[in-house]
């Protein structure tokens, strides 16, 4: 009998789901949270159009793309996905984001990340997964260095945001690293 845990899709609180035609109105909702856009990526913080919602997460050899869901009610919270996979290198990018601000600091995004870095490790069999992550982001950093991302480095006054300059943090995690962290 297979356990939650074992489960590859199934975390203690979140699982990994394809994207659904419903999720769209909810996602479309997310793009009014500026602290959301602004968290999820270094571009104009622009809300995206539906089609282009649709398409998200459409089959790409170098990417996998899941929606976050809640195990309890199904809820859509958010996305994760591993992307500009270099299989010579075996080696990936990592982007997450929970849409609504209600669903953040509850551990949803940390049981994402242990989800996600064992489909990357175990699954894709990938040796690296890194990411980029703004400085302003410590929420984002603290889970990122909870499942075993170490800072790599920073890219100093990429982002500009209400008249400040911020640095852009490279973070990665080994496979092997991941593992020893698991236990």
């Amino acid at each position: 009998m297979t356990t939650i845990n074992s489960n590859l899709f199934y975390g203690n609180s979140v699982k990994l789901s394809l994207p659904r035609e419903e999720d769209v109105e909810i996602m479309l909702k997310w793009g009014e949270d500026s602290e959301y856009l602004r968290n999820v990526d270094t571009e104009i913080a622009l809300p995206k159009t539906k089609e282009q919602l649709v398409s998200e997460g459409k089959t790409d050899l170098n990417e996998v793309y899941f929606r976050l869901r809640t195990i309890d009610k199904d809820r859509l919270i958010g996305f994760v996905a591993i992307h500009s996979i270099e299989w010579n290198n075996r080696t990936g990018l990592l982007s997450i984001g929970i849409g609504e601000s209600s669903n953040r600091n509850k551990g949803y995004g940390s049981d994402a990340l242990k989800l996600i870095l064992r489909y990357a490790f175990h699954e894709l069999n990938l040796d690296r997964v890194g990411l980029e992550v703004i400085e302003y982001n410590k929420g984002g950093i603290r889970a990122y260095e909870k499942v075993g991302f170490q800072k790599e480095g920073r890219k100093r006054s990429v982002v500009y945001r209400d008249g400040k300059r911020y640095d852009v943090i490279v973070m990665g995690v080994l496979r092997n690293d991941w593992k020893a962290i698991q236990g």
